[in-house]
């Protein structure tokens, strides 16, 4: 019975402890939550800002994904002190090339390449793992002072005046001048906030998996256009590859239900061989995909950011840098309204936030889905059409330029932490 009792106490003692007050309220932990934290706590170092997540204390140490980092959004890790700190994580990509074939072809022409480097010595991107990045993200907040607290999702909230009352954990009361929703695709907390959005079901799965090989990759990466979905295949460290392998929901189900041998084979089949043997070191997980939109990112005293505003296809490898958009957007949004004397919550500060990522999240969005309808059949007429333009583009060097920009978030006007300054 003592020892019950004790268990107990030590139960309560590790129960969530949020503040009754605070300025800024973030609602999930996520690595677009934790940079959004840390860019409003870094700029506006007065302002008290509290992170609270739904899910238990150490379950992100244990995703096994691996993301990648745009060039402008390593700007942005750097600008916040954490970039040194993930170098020795990061790969960067030298080279990604683009193949249109089917799983049976032998041979896979390539169609177009893109060079690694936007600039000398800058590559367009790095691949990072996200238990590192969150790690590191978190290191950062706890430094600026920002509190963490996991266990405690939010259940509901109301708007009082200059005010909302969150509550969040244990039927705890908050009250914040703005509540930022960053809790995913599938947003709770866009959903209480009354915000609708545009949303379809593409029928497809990606699957995730990190692959060693044999040999080196040489920090190259490449996106098979395959009848199914795009299979990617993103350099990591060592002798290591993240793949995002797009199947019909049905065949993803059957691939993740099937042994180890024929999951291998049936990889093989799409990755090759030439970087030698294969062997699943984490996962395979598979998630659906589709693309949502919200039809707002704000209201009064409410802002969301990242996945809970949009929701694209991975085929451009673009979800995560919309995500740190959205954050350097909303905190340089938050922190020039607070320099300037002005509420952080109303919604004429709000609304700045919004016009500024409205239309580059529609534009993405569009995109994304266009190449996905575009390159996810096998109709010869497509087919044709889609490898003469991959041809046509691989032959003008100012166009693929003007890609490889934009694919690193360095092209047309961008938040000050994208260009690497500070608040």
């Amino acid at each position: 019975m003592a020892k019950a009792s004790t268990k107990s106490a030590r139960s309560k003692a590790k129960k969530p402890a949020l503040p009754d007050r605070c300025d800024v309220f973030v609602a999930g932990a996520g690595y677009v939550g934790l940079a959004t934290a840390l860019s409003v706590a870094r700029g506006a170092p007065d302002l008290s800002v509290v992170v609270a997540d739904a899910a238990p204390e150490g379950v992100w140490e244990k995703d096994g994904r691996a993301s990648a980092i745009a060039a402008a959004a390593c700007k942005m890790l750097e600008a916040l002190d954490c970039w040194d700190a993930l170098v020795p994580h990061a790969q960067p990509m030298t080279e990604m090339i683009v193949t249109d074939s089917r799983t049976a072809d032998p041979v896979r022409p390539v169609f177009l390449t893109f060079d690694g480097d936007v600039a000398p010595g800058e590559p367009f991107a790095h691949m990072l793992p996200n238990v590192e990045m969150n790690r590191i993200l978190r290191q950062r907040c706890a430094e600026a002072g920002v509190t963490i607290v996991q266990g405690a999702g939010v259940t509901g909230f109301e708007r009082d005046g200059a005010l909302t009352r969150i509550m969040a954990g244990d039927d705890t009361i908050v009250e914040a001048r703005l509540l930022i929703a960053c809790d995913g695709v599938r947003s709770r907390l866009r959903d209480m906030a009354g915000i609708r959005t545009v949303h379809w079901d593409y029928g497809q799965s990606g699957i995730v998996a990190t692959i060693a090989h044999e040999r080196p990759h040489e920090g190259r990466a490449e996106e098979h256009f395959l009848p199914a979905g795009p299979f990617a295949i993103l350099p990591l460290t060592g002798n290591r590859s993240s793949i995002v392998w797009t199947e019909s929901t049905e065949n993803a189900e059957r691939l993740l239900k099937a042994d180890p041998f024929t999951f291998e084979m049936e990889l093989e089949q799409r990755f090759g061989l030439k970087l030698g043997e294969l062997t699943v070191e984490d996962g395979p997980r598979a998630y659906p995909l589709g693309l949502t939109l919200a039809r707002d990112f704000v209201a009064e005293r409410f802002a969301l950011a990242g996945d809970a505003a949009h929701g694209i296809h991975p085929i451009a490898g673009q979800g995560l840098n919309l995500g740190f958009k959205d954050a350097a957007a909303l905190a340089e949004t938050v922190v020039e309204a607070h320099r300037l004397g002005q509420d952080i919550g109303a919604l004429d500060v709000l609304e700045r936030y919004q016009r500024w990522r409205r239309f580059d999240t529609v534009q993405m969005g569009v995109t994304t889905d266009v190449l996905n309808r575009l390159f996810s059949n096998d109709l010869a007429p497509v087919r044709a059409v889609r490898d003469l333009g991959l041809g046509l583009v691989d032959r003008m060097p100012q166009l693929k330029s003007f890609f490889i920009r934009q694919a690193a978030g360095l092209a047309g006007p961008a938040p000050r932490l994208l260009r690497g300054d500070p608040i």
